[in-house]
C-alpha cells in the first residue's frame, strides 16, 4: 500500500470516531442542560452516563490525536518523496538531433516541466497549434516538429521509466511532419478529463492494470476447479483427492476513439477553438469509455450483474434501505473468502439525492460503521467526480455516475443502483495515457486538418461473478415531494 492510500485509509477510519465523540458531546450537553433548566443536580444515573460520555470523548480525542498525528506524518514523507523524484527528473538525457546538426547528437537538458507545461501552455493551444502547424511551410512548420519532436522523446523517455515501449503507438516517420501518434502531455488530461459531459467516475473506482503491449486480447486467469478435501473413515484409506483446474479468461481490448475537422480558417483566425477541441475530444472520451463499463451489451456492469427487484408504486427510502444491504451481502456470498472488503455502490445522482430527500422515523436496529443512528447513511458532500460521495449501511461507499442509464423499465424511466467489489472490477488502460492524438491534412484542398483522439482498454467484472443491481419500478424518476 502506498502512501496515499494509507493516508486515504487513515482519513476514513476518523469518521465512526468523530460521529461517536458528537454522539457523545450531544447526550453529555443534554444532560447538564436539563439540570440547568430544572435546577438541580443530576441523577446518579445521569452523573455517571455524563462521566462515561467525557471519559469516552477523552479516550476518542488522544485516538483522533494520534490518528492525526500519523496522517501528518505520512504527508510530509510523501512531499519529501515527491520533491526528491521531481529533482531526480529535473535533467533528462533525450538524444534529440537539433536541425542542423546531423553529423553528431546534441543533448538536452530538459526540466520536469515539459516542452509543454502547465506554466507556459495551460490550455493546450500551443500543443493543438502545433499539431496544426506540421502541415504548413516555412519556419512555423519548423518550429513546431521541433517541439513536438522534443515532446515525443520526453514522452518515450518517461513511459520507458515505467517499462512501457512507447514506439508501437506513436512514432515519426520519414519527413518533416508525419506523426503517427502523438501522446498527449499527461496535464492535459488531467485538466481536460474531468470538466464536461459525465466523466468516468466508475472507470476511475476500478481496478486498474496496464495495457499489454501488443495484440488486441487482455487475458486474466481464473480457478474454475478447486480442490476438495475429507474425512478419512480409517488409516491407509485413500484420502480425497479433486484436480485444481483453471481457466483463461480472455478480455478483447477496444479502440475508443473520436475525430474533429478543423478548417484552417478557424485554426489560424479563431480564438480558443484549440481548446474547445480539446476539452470536448477528452471529454467525450472518457464519457465513452465509463458507458461503455456500464451499459454495454453482454459485458458491462448492467448486463453482468445479478437483479434484485425493487417493485413499489410509490416508493421511498425507507423501503428501498433493506436493498441497501440485500446486495452487499450477496456480494459476499458469491465472494465468500476472496471479498477483500472493497465493494462500493454505484447510484445516478438523481437517486443518490432523492435518498437524502427523504425523511423517516424509524432507525435501524443495528448501528453502522460511519453512519449515525438516526441515518440511512452519510453524505460527505464531495463534488461530482471527486471519488466516493458518502456511505451507505454496512460500510458502503457510494460514488455518483451520469452514465447510469435512466431509460429503464416498462415506463422507460427507471434507473439502477449497481453493488461490485473493487477487487473484481478489472480495468486495463495505457499506462501514460488512455488518450493518444494526431492531425492528418487529409483534406488539403479544403484547408481543413483533423483531430483524432483514441486509445485502447479492456474491461471485466467476471473473473469472479458477483456484481448486484438493485432494479424495478421503486426506481422510477424520483417524484420530489
Amino acid at each position: 500500500m502506498n502512501l496515499k492510500k494509507l493516508i486515504e485509509q487513515l482519513r476514513a477510519s476518523l469518521a465512526p470516531l468523530l460521529t461517536e465523540r458528537a454522539e457523545l458531546r450531544s447526550r453529555r450537553d443534554e444532560i447538564r442542560a436539563a439540570c440547568v433548566a430544572e435546577s438541580r443536580q443530576p441523577s446518579e444515573e445521569e452523573a455517571t452516563e455524563a462521566l462515561a460520555a467525557e471519559e469516552r470523548i477523552t479516550a476518542i480525542d488522544a485516538s483522533t490525536a494520534e490518528i492525526d498525528g500519523q496522517i501528518r506524518q505520512y504527508e510530509d514523507e510523501l512531499r519529501r518523496d515527491e520533491a526528491a523524484d521531481q529533482l531526480q527528473r529535473q535533467v533528462v538525457s533525450t538524444g534529440v538531433t537539433l536541425p542542423g546538426s546531423e553529423e553528431r547528437e546534441q543533448r538536452l537538458q530538459v526540466n520536469d516541466r515539459g516542452t509543454y507545461n502547465r506554466d507556459a501552455d495551460p490550455h493546450g493551444a500551443q500543443f493543438l497549434r502545433d499539431l496544426a502547424a506540421q502541415f504548413m511551410h516555412g519556419a512555423a512548420a519548423v518550429q513546431a516538429n521541433e517541439r513536438l519532436g522534443a515532446h515525443m522523446v520526453e514522452a518515450r523517455g518517461q513511459a520507458e521509466e515505467r517499462g512501457f515501449n512507447l514506439d508501437g503507438y506513436a512514432q515519426r516517420a520519414a519527413g518533416t511532419g508525419a506523426f503517427a501518434g502523438l501522446v498527449v502531455p499527461q496535464y492535459l488530461t488531467d485538466l481536460y478529463a474531468p470538466m464536461a459531459r459525465a466523466g468516468r467516475p466508475l472507470a476511475d473506482a476500478m481496478r486498474h492494470h496496464d495495457l499489454p503491449e501488443t495484440g488486441m486480447t487482455a487475458y486474466i486467469g481464473r480457478v474454475t476447479t478447486g480442490t476438495t478435501t475429507g474425512l478419512q473413515a480409517n488409516e491407509f484409506d485413500t484420502v480425497n483427492e479433486t484436480d485444481i483446474d483453471d481457466t483463461l479468461l480472455s478480455i478483447p481490448i477496444k479502440t475508443n476513439a473520436g475525430a474533429q475537422t478543423l478548417s484552417r480558417q478557424a485554426l489560424d483566425r479563431g480564438v480558443g477553438v484549440e481548446d474547445t477541441t480539446m476539452q470536448d475530444l477528452f471529454a467525450a472520451y472518457d464519457t465513452t469509455l465509463d458507458g461503455r463499463l456500464i451499459n454495454e451489451a453482454t459485458t458491462g456492469l448492467s448486463a453482468v450483474a445479478t437483479t434484485i427487484t425493487y417493485t413499489d408504486g410509490t416508493p421511498t427510502a425507507a423501503e428501498l434501505y433493506p436493498k441497501f444491504l440485500q446486495a452487499p451481502a450477496a456480494v459476499e456470498a458469491a465472494m465468500l473468502n476472496q471479498d477483500q472488503g472493497d465493494g462500493f455502490a454505484v447510484f445516478h445522482s438523481r437517486r443518490w439525492f432523492w435518498a437524502q430527500s427523504q425523511l423517516t422515523s424509524t432507525w435501524p436496529l443495528f448501528g453502522q460503521p460511519g453512519v449515525s443512528p438516526q441515518h440511512g447513511g452519510e453524505n460527505y458532500g464531495e463534488k461530482y467526480g471527486a471519488g466516493f460521495r458518502g456511505i451507505l449501511p454496512a460500510g458502503t461507499p457510494v460514488i455518483t455516475d451520469a452514465n447510469v442509464p435512466t431509460n429503464l423499465g416498462a415506463g422507460t424511466n427507471e434507473d439502477e443502483i449497481y453493488f461490485v467489489a473493487k477487487s473484481e472490477a478489472h480495468l486495463w488502460e495505457d499506462p501514460k495515457a488512455p488518450m493518444l492524438i494526431k492531425a492528418e491534412q487529409s483534406q488539403v484542398k479544403k484547408l481543413a486538418v483533423d483531430f483524432v483522439a483514441y486509445g485502447y482498454f479492456a474491461y471485466t467484472f467476471v473473473r469472479r461473478p458477483h456484481a448486484q443491481k438493485i432494479s424495478g419500478t421503486g426506481l422510477v424518476i424520483p417524484a420530489w415531494t
